[in-house]
């Protein structure tokens, strides 16, 4: 028996494609398609770039060298800018958020049914691939952020500068329990902006992508191509805002207080 056109059922069907591989309950599921993918995409950075760092060259240097070489000193840049002394941890940092979110957000090119149904071969009927359009994902991304924060706000400040600057800041002193709750919304705000304007651009061109599969085969190609385009800017720009508002949150978390 054939399965039915998309175009029978099309909330079943974009609901079909929204729905994760997942196991688990409540606070303890486990989305496994957005782990699985994440790590793959992760390791596949790490090997290419074990490859390209063993066989460096300076006279005939590769595409994908040139490319790396680029990405490295663009980054360097950003922190030199953002950091007034050195620092070894954020430089790499930076290049591996801006690599490995580019790459996870341009799973979204891949033609929305192609896996899925590869994967429906094997017994799985439930297949999210792109790792970004899940919030489970953007969230451990930005919190993982946040508590490098709050560490290099510690190291620097001492727990009780650290705590003191929830107490004077905006209004002084005087006004500590103020201070206190609007300092700890603007912190609570910062992974939850980097997580929810990840997330919600990315879920919003997943969707645009099950609309477009919805149309007739002889209508595709064209919306399709001009928003596959349009996206290749849209994911770019995503990784790019996400690394460079990591590299100001730890810059800030880093200043001395006075």
């Amino acid at each position: 028996m054939s399965e039915a056109p998309a175009t029978d059922n099309p909330v079943g069907y974009i609901s079909h494609h929204l729905e994760p591989l997942a196991v688990g309950t409540g606070f303890w599921t486990f989305n496994l398609d957005s782990i699985f993918f994440a790590v793959l995409i992760a390791v596949i950075v790490m090997f290419v770039s074990y490859r390209v760092g063993k066989n460096i060259t300076v006279s005939s240097p590769s595409g994908i060298q040139n490319v790396l070489e680029t990405l490295i000193e663009f980054v360097n840049n950003l922190v030199k800018e953002a950091f007034p002394k050195p620092n070894k941890l954020v430089g790499p940092l930076g290049l591996t958020i801006f690599v490995w979110v580019f790459l996870m957000n341009a799973m979204d090119l891949i033609p929305v049914d192609l896996l899925p149904k590869i994967a429906s071969l094997f017994g799985i009927h439930y297949l999210k691939v792109v790792p970004t359009t899940d919030p489970h994902t953007t969230f451990a991304l930005s919190l993982t952020v946040f508590a490098l924060c709050i560490y290099y706000n510690i190291s620097i400040k001492g727990a009780g500068g650290y705590l003191k600057s929830f107490m004077v800041h905006p209004f002084g002193i005087w006004l500590a329990p103020i201070n206190f709750i609007l300092t700890l919304v603007e912190e609570l705000a910062k992974p939850l902006s980097l997580a929810l304007r990840l997330f919600g651009n990315m879920f919003t061109g997943e969707l645009v992508f099950l609309l477009i599969a919805l149309l007739p085969w002889y209508i595709i190609p064209l919306p399709g191509s001009l928003w596959a385009i349009f996206h290749i800017l849209v994911i770019t720009l995503q990784a790019f805002i996400f690394m460079v508002l990591t590299i100001m949150y730890i810059s800030l978390a880093s200043e001395e207080s006075h």
